[in-house]
């Protein structure tokens, strides 16, 4: 069965990133013990992985890149934004080890909508934070392996996502 949409298929693979000509670093793995299950054409993923793996059948092995404006984007430069340290209060104190360079912190803008924003770094009484995609402005390779290609079911496809493990999702 080839991979086409609305089949749930179980890849495995390995994820590497990087910049323009920098090297690659590993990202994250899904092994065949821990594969990633999906719904083919649901628009979960991103659009050019799915491309790279369509027509693709069950021990099909692949080895693809994208580039990084069709992956995550390019990096916006709107998104690095210096937000007042008084917004990190709790209870009237900073907790400035959560505020490490590096750290991601949980955040929600006006609207409630959840942010996870990276400290860029402290400078005074600002917080300079990323709220760009961690991959964003990497190129991504992916390598791997087709492990499933099923039919979805009905709720599958009703629900809009592949159903697996023990409760069904």
């Amino acid at each position: 069965m080839k991979i086409e949409v609305n089949k749930v298929v179980a890849v495995s693979y390995r994820l590497e990133a990087n910049e323009n000509g920098k090297e690659k670093v590993h990202v994250e793995t899904a092994g065949a013990d821990k594969p990633l299950i999906f719904l083919f054409g649901t628009g979960g993923l991103i659009p050019a992985f799915e491309e790279n793996l369509i027509g693709k059948t069950k021990g099909d092995k692949f080895s693809f890149s994208i580039e990084a404006a069709q992956a995550y984007g390019e990096i916006e430069a709107e998104a690095l934004v210096d937000l007042p340290l008084d917004i990190f209060k709790v209870d009237g104190v900073v907790d400035v080890s959560v505020l490490k360079t590096g750290n991601i912190v949980p955040m929600s803008d006006r609207d409630g909508n959840r942010l996870d924003g990276r400290v860029v770094g402290l400078n005074g009484d600002t917080v300079k934070m990323d709220f760009n995609h961690p991959l964003a402005g990497q190129n991504l390779h992916f390598s791997g392996e087709v492990l499933e290609v099923r039919e979805a079911s009905e709720e599958e496809l009703a629900h809009g996502h592949a159903h697996t493990g023990e409760h069904g999702h």
